[in-house]
């Protein structure tokens, strides 16, 4: 029981912290001119991601963890580090383009298109099967699936530009 607790804790102080540097990046990236496109679909990420969190620790808190899937949800850790650190000062939870910029085709943007999106939605599912929950894993996937189809298409448009001609 208190392992998932300190689990599901540090998940969440982890998305927090996320929070703090994209809040602090887009600021950054607004004050350079930015432009943000799908702000309207965002509030419906945040309440998918919370309601994800909150009924990990109603359904979690006190069950057993499988350590094979909590491995993996750690090399998916890595990934999201990874994914951060390839973006620097223009990793954000929300899609802002600078007016002038190009692609950044470092880290595992050589490798994908999306690799922030991949780790997501890999995490949706595999923090909820360290804690035998597999029909919330299904039932969280699927609502993430709809999700990111609404957000890469606005993600898409947004880095095809005005022109609708990629800016790599």
């Amino acid at each position: 029981m208190i392992t998932s607790i300190l689990i599901l804790a540090l998940v969440t102080a982890q998305r927090l912290g996320e929070l703090v540097l994209a809040r602090r990046n887009t600021a950054r990236l607004m004050a350079q001119g930015g432009v943000e496109t799908g702000a309207a679909h965002y509030p419906l990420i945040v309440a998918l991601h919370g309601a994800w969190l909150a009924g990990l620790f109603l359904l979690a808190w006190d069950r057993p963890v499988n350590w094979s899937w909590m491995g993996l949800f750690v090399v998916l850790q890595l990934g999201r580090v990874w994914v951060i650190a390839s973006l620097g000062a223009r990793w954000t939870t929300r899609i802002i383009t600078v007016p002038g910029e190009t692609l950044v085709r470092r880290g595992p943007y050589r490798f994908v298109s999306h690799p922030n999106y991949v780790v997501v939605a890999a995490e949706i599912a595999v923090l909820p099967m360290a804690f035998g929950l597999s029909g919330f894993a299904v039932v969280f996937t699927v609502l993430n699936a709809a999700v990111l189809a609404i957000r890469i298409g606005a993600e898409a448009g947004a880095l095809r530009g005005p022109s609708g001609v990629s800016k790599d």
